[in-house]
């Protein structure tokens, strides 16, 4: 090869070596944008998936209504009595005897508290003929011997007799054979949501709403008992899987080797 054809050589490899780096710049420029432009329709959906997660955690301001009025008004009542239950029940912690006691005088005083409103009508008609004979017999008994009595007793006499004749409430409000302080604090938090459960009642005048409304009050609040004693039961399994048994059986056979 002569020095004229060993110069072109040289001028053809350069020109080669430019086409090739010509053509990689190219290509990366080519696979820079396609790379962004990945970028973007990923940073896309990433944007859209958390849109999306947001709306879903997002709480419904607006729920919607079931079919009955007496759910819509029981759900609302839940809402404000079953905290200060929970609360209270979540107090006796000493016997399990106490949390029944509570349990049982809450349901009893709930029950005796929304009477139907026929049987309050009934109730008020058989009043007014109570009243009538008993003004028919104190005519019929009046006078006699008891009208001669004489009291000796003295003023204070009589204020400690009297003090001591007047009832505790927790007494009309207990259950024969209950536990007092499970019964006590029972009284005490029906005392905080007695008011709420009649007025949301007295909200209903239709029959089947009253009777749904009584119903699932009931239920809901034995649920929410249950609950609350699941939550404060001690006796919690531990969760496990395969892994770990058999992990431990291994371990557990380790150290009966080595003895």
């Amino acid at each position: 090869m002569n020095l004229k054809q060993e110069k072109a050589l040289r001028v053809n490899i350069r020109q080669l070596i430019a086409i090739v780096k010509q053509k990689r710049t190219i290509n990366e420029q080519i696979l820079l944008g396609e790379e962004e432009r990945l970028r973007c329709i990923v940073r896309d959906l990433i944007d859209v998936e958390i849109q999306n997660l947001a709306e879903a955690a997002t709480p419904d301001n607006e729920p919607t209504p079931n079919k009955s009025t007496g759910i819509n008004v029981l759900e609302d009542l839940l809402k404000k009595i079953i905290p200060v239950l929970e609360t209270d029940y979540k107090l006796l912690t000493t016997d399990v005897t106490q949390r029944e006691s509570f349990r049982s005088h809450i349901i009893n005083a709930v029950i005796a508290a929304l009477t139907p409103a026929e049987a309050n009508n009934e109730a008020g008609e058989a009043s007014v003929a109570d009243e009538a004979l008993e003004e028919e017999v104190d005519i019929q008994v009046g006078g006699g011997d008891n009208e001669k009595f004489i009291d000796i007793r003295t003023d204070a006499e009589k204020a400690d007799e009297d003090e001591g004749a007047e009832d505790d409430p927790r007494n009309e409000f207990g259950m024969n054979g209950a536990d007092e302080t499970g019964r006590n604090v029972a009284y005490n938090a029906f005392k905080k949501v007695q008011n709420s459960i009649i007025d949301a009642y007295e909200l209903l005048s239709n029959t089947e709403d009253q009777e749904l409304f009584y119903d699932y009050l009931i239920a809901n609040l034995k649920l929410y008992f249950d609950k609350f004693e699941d939550e404060l039961s001690t006796n919690v399994e531990e969760p496990t899987n395969q892994a770990y048994q058999l992990a431990a059986a291994a371990s557990e056979e380790e150290s009966k080797l080595e003895l």
